[in-house]
């Protein structure tokens, strides 16, 4: 008897339906070949429902989504709604209250992908950033005092427990050793500077990394530093682990290296729980209803939707179908340039998933 998945699917604003259409349309693919199911469930968060009725997020969202297995995003953003309302109200709000404390993001460059970096290709540029999700600055811990005023205050604190570095530095231990493929852990941070948050996750990485992961190789790396070596010479990572602010900021850094926001995908997980996975790329609403935005990171963020779930000869599927299409069909990866329109790239996939 096949298994059924219970999927909630958030399509969201701008060209978000388009992408998450054609995400839905590749897993399908992958459930029919592969002998599972999928059992669909839509909402219409997004800016369209606030401008309606005024609410960001009902109340009982968070547990209405903590009956699926996993959710799937199609992108947030809504150029009539002032910035920050949509984002803090559904996408950070979800996150915290979904405990999804880690945000997993693979930095990989797929063949005839173009990357900014001299002489580097996908056997370079292939590792993934584990960056923890639930605490430090984006919080909101802090405020401000005498606004408006000549002596206005404003603070936002980094602020970290050892449970919720410990849980994210085992993620990363144990995500290491299942990849398999250099065996390495590099620790991103700023030690010299942030000497309380910083030492606290060093602590716990090379304590956590001695007695549980000894076959684990364990590196550190300044933030500023891992910048660079992320530019110069990305082939020295495997996975990088780092805390939420540093792992915001450089997991664009390495989107741009693997080809683009239109190929990037993330997730936003609770090992224990429900999940969530969307394109990193936005809403892009300039580029609504052309049916020219490039599907792949949606379709990407599917892939890793199936291998969380377990469903790991699907996931392969089509990770294998994006292989094929940006290596022997798509012209460019950006939007309107592909040589291919939004669906008939995600019937490209599809069909390969399903007769590959």
């Amino acid at each position: 008897m096949s298994k059924t998945y219970q999927i909630a699917v958030l399509p969201g604003d701008g060209t978000g339906p388009e992408v998450t259409r054609e995400a839905v349309k590749v897993l399908e693919a992958a459930a029919a070949r592969y002998g599972f199911k999928l059992a669909l469930t839509e909402y219409d968060f997004g800016g369209d429902r606030y401008l309606k009725t005024g609410e960001v997020l009902p109340d009982s969202a968070a547990d209405e989504l903590r009956k699926h297995d996993a959710i799937l995003l199609g992108a947030i953003g809504h150029p009539d709604v002032k910035p920050g309302i949509l984002e803090k109200g559904i996408l950070l709000r979800l996150r915290f209250e979904l405990d999804q404390y880690i945000n997993l993001r693979p930095v990989k460059l797929f063949p005839g992908v173009e990357t900014p970096l001299k002489d580097k290709g996908p056997e370079q540029i292939d590792y993934v950033v584990v960056r923890e999700n639930s605490g430090g600055l984006y919080t909101g811990t802090g405020g401000i005092s005498m606004k408006g005023t000549p002596h206005e205050v404003a603070v936002q604190s980094m602020v970290y427990s050892r449970h919720q570095v410990e849980r994210c530095l085992r993620f990363a231990f144990d995500y290491t050793r299942k990849r398999n493929k250099r065996n390495t852990l590099a620790l991103c941070g700023k030690t010299n500077v942030l000497t309380y948050v910083y030492d606290l996750w060093e602590r716990a990485f090379h304590e956590i990394g001695q007695a549980d992961y000894p076959e684990i190789r364990r590196d550190y790396y300044h933030v500023d530093a891992t910048c660079m070596w992320m530019v110069k010479n990305p082939e020295w990572f495997d996975v990088i682990v780092t805390g939420n602010m540093f792992g915001d900021i450089i997991t664009d850094l390495g989107a741009i290296t693997q080809g683009g926001m239109g190929i990037a995908a993330g997730g936003n997980l609770n090992p224990e729980g429900v999940s969530m996975f969307e394109p990193i790329g936005g809403s892009a609403p300039k580029y609504t209803g052309q049916n020219v935005i490039n599907p792949l990171a949606a379709v990407c963020a599917g892939q890793m939707l199936l291998d969380t779930l377990g469903e790991t000869e699907g996931a392969a599927a089509i990770e294998r179908a994006v292989v094929h299409v940006t290596g022997s069909k798509l012209k460019s990866m950006a939007a309107g340039r592909m040589g291919y329109s939004t669906q008939e790239v995600g019937d490209l996939l599809a069909q390969f998933v399903a007769g590959e």
